[in-house]
């Protein structure tokens, strides 16, 4: 009697979620380039010590770290598993001299102490799993005392009407699409679970390959909170639009007033001490 054949595994089977989160959502060299040259302009000098703070796999930590000699970097996350993944993969392609300039550290960012550095970076909305405003305020007095004496903070932020509804949005790269799926929203407290799955050419799907609880936080609130924390200054960073498309440029430039958008990101930036002009 012939033995049964093995089923082949699917796509969704043999993906690695946290590869197909950074080709999807990370931009680390695009992002690193905005925080830099913001950097610069704000102080005068250039950025050399980043921490990243719910650093995941350290992708940005990483490259920061590739993008010149004398940089170093800091990476703080919870999850020791992502952590290890990120030294395996990330740390791993690094060479001697460079892995000697950056650390990973499994830690609360907000009680880890780390050394001053000139600016810290929560991306990817990380900081909305703060749902109460006494954590949220927390987290930016703790990330203030991280910074050095003209330190910056950057933080991006997302909204929009889509963003009070649940919907699923799709996009399509070569090898799977990915799902941003926004299952639930209470507008009483702006309380959103959040999903990324990924669907793939065999019909497969890794579902609920991430899964976020966060607070949808209004720009007013983060700036209020910024200050309230001791910050000088925290300015919105609005991105341009393309005059054929419609679109967004990828440009970011400061502004006291935005678009009505179905969706938008932006970036706040918060400067530790005010800067004399």
């Amino acid at each position: 009697m012939a033995k049964p054949r093995r089923k082949s595994s699917t796509q969704a089977e043999q993906a690695d979620r946290h590869r197909l989160y950074e080709e999807s959502v990370q931009d680390p060299e695009t992002e690193l380039e905005f925080v830099a040259d913001t950097f610069l302009a704000l102080t005068g000098r250039p950025l050399q010590r980043i921490r990243e703070d719910f650093c995941g796999t350290g992708n940005t930590a990483c490259a920061w770290i590739r993008l010149g000699k004398d940089h170093r970097a800091i990476g703080v996350d919870l999850d020791p598993a992502v952590l290890a993944w990120g030294r395996e993969h990330h740390l791993g392609s690094l060479s001697r001299s460079q892995r000697d300039r950056i650390e990973l550290i499994e830690a609360d960012v907000l009680s880890v102490d780390t050394e001053p550095v000139d600016a810290v970076l929560a991306m990817n909305f990380s900081y909305y799993l703060f749902t109460r405003r006494d954590l949220l305020r927390a987290y930016f007095q703790r990330a203030r005392q991280a910074l050095c004496a003209d330190g910056v903070l950057f933080l991006d932020a997302f909204g929009g009407y889509d963003a009070h509804r649940e919907i699923e949005e799709r996009t399509e790269y070569d090898d799977f699409t990915y799902v941003w799926d926004q299952a639930s929203f209470d507008p009483i407290h702006h309380h959103m679970t959040c999903r990324i799955h990924f669907e793939f050419p065999d019909d497969s799907m890794l579902k609920n390959a991430f899964e976020y609880h966060w607070r949808l936080w209004t720009l007013p609130e983060i700036r209020e909170l910024l200050l309230e924390a001791g910050f000088a200054r925290a300015t919105i960073y609005w991105e341009g639009t393309d005059e054929e498309t419609g679109e967004g440029d990828g440009e970011y430039s400061p502004a006291e007033i935005g678009d009505a958008d179905a969706g938008w990101i932006c970036y706040l930036v918060a400067e530790k001490t005010a800067v004399e002009s």
